[in-house]
């Protein structure tokens, strides 16, 4: 497993990331977000991203361009975005990156399972003639934000380029058991995104915790993820402030739990 650094939850500011991202130990970055808050990939300095990202010979894993946050039933709206995939696809060609990570649409009052199939395929057939991954995420806010559901999504779509970006905080968030999730997604996962997550009682709703102190659970989903073959990224999403001290937290927990799992494994052969 490869851990990487959803760089705008730290800082929008490219330098400012890749040093983050070598500081704390990480050898990738997740691309959302770099430069102005507006500048959202692939609408970004090519040039300089490129460039930068061989200095520090830091690959990208994946790369997030806003692709069905809206609407399902919003048939233009999605054809409009397929439409101009090839631009983000081929952006991704470029800079070497083998995942798109996308919503899946806005949480509905009808169905939305057989429009999301479509558009799906749709996006999945584009993202093949690239020889890229088009990774499917659960949001809390999202349609799908299960990760049983987000399975039984994937299986309808049956697209080999349409896997899975696993959310468990969401899906804690939403009342489902992270590892129930995770059994349900295993065959689809490709990309983890890393977060944590408390119950607070006087707010009575979910914050933010120091990752591996929350109630995601996160030594048994990276043992549950070993189980699986799983050997994808581990895209870390900082929560909390200050954000760089955080990070560097989160980072070390993150890493030190890979490495304890990793031990456990030799330490069993």
């Amino acid at each position: 497993m490869t851990t990487a650094l959803l760089t705008d939850t730290v800082t929008t500011d490219l330098d400012r990331a890749l040093y983050f991202t070598l500081l704390w130990g990480l050898e990738a970055v997740e691309l959302r977000t770099v430069g102005g808050p507006s500048d959202r990939v692939p609408f970004v300095n090519e040039e300089k991203l490129r460039r930068r990202l061989a200095e520090h010979e830091l690959p990208v894993v994946a790369i997030v361009p806003g692709m069905f946050e809206g609407s399902v039933h919003d048939r233009r709206a999605w054809l409009n975005e397929i439409a101009a995939f090839d631009e983000v696809l081929a952006f991704c060609r470029r800079i070497q990156c083998p995942r798109v990570v996308v919503s899946a649409f806005a949480a509905e009052p009808n169905d939305a399972k057989e429009a999301a199939v479509e558009a799906l395929r749709r996006a999945g057939d584009k993202a093949a003639r690239y020889g890229i991954t088009l990774a499917v995420l659960n949001e809390v806010e999202g349609a799908f934000p299960r990760g049983e559901a987000l399975a039984a999504l994937l299986a309808a779509v049956a697209h080999p380029s349409v896997k899975a970006a696993w959310n468990p905080g969401a899906a804690l968030q939403v009342g489902e058991d992270p590892q129930v999730g995770l059994a349900a997604l295993g065959p689809y996962v490709a990309l983890v995104r890393c977060t944590d997550w408390r119950w607070n009682p006087e707010r009575a709703g979910w914050e933010p915790a120091p990752f591996g102190e929350g109630a995601v659970g996160w030594l048994a989903q990276l043992r549950q993820l070993h189980r699986l073959g799983y050997a994808g990224p581990l895209s870390l999403e900082v929560q909390g402030t200050p954000r760089p001290k955080r990070g560097f937290r989160d980072a070390s927990q993150l890493i030190a739990l890979l490495r304890q799992v990793q031990h456990e494994l030799t330490s069993a052969a």
